[in-house]
């Protein structure tokens, strides 16, 4: 593997939650080191999750221009893996063979196939392995 990891969905969403500053003090500093560092990746269940949160459920609501923003400085240079009929094959057998949701699967999944090492995610068991990838919550 390599020094890469992957952040979930979750990590960029505490970052506009006002009502957990640890938590969006320790969310905004994995993305900052992951854009310097450009060990960081995300995968485009990620970016769709997010916008999803983001342009809906927000207490304000993201613009569309504050989005595209946010798409082109944040997501644009952290996107490294795209859906893909092998990425969703590999989900199904991981889901069945780890008893995981097909949405973790589909993480843990993209997180393997970006060779990444680690997964900041608080909604995977932390410390959970799969293979010689950690799951770690960045918020414990």
């Amino acid at each position: 593997m390599s020094d890469r990891y992957f952040l979930d969905t979750n990590i960029f969403v505490y970052t506009f939650d006002r009502s957990a500053p640890p938590k969006a003090k320790k969310a905004e500093q994995l993305i900052r080191k992951a854009l310097t560092t450009k060990k960081g990746v995300v995968s485009f269940q990620v970016v769709q999750e997010f916008f999803n949160v983001a342009l809906k459920r927000f207490s304000r609501p993201m613009n569309l221009a504050d989005a595209e923003q946010y798409l082109a400085t944040v997501f644009r240079p952290l996107l490294g893996v795209h859906s893909s009929a092998a990425l969703y094959g590999e989900a199904l057998r991981m889901q069945s063979t780890a008893r995981l949701s097909w949405y973790d699967a589909l993480i843990v999944c993209s997180a393997l196939q970006a060779n990444c090492d680690l997964i900041y995610s608080e909604d995977l068991q932390n410390g959970q392995k799969f293979g010689a990838l950690l799951v770690k919550n960045p918020f414990v």
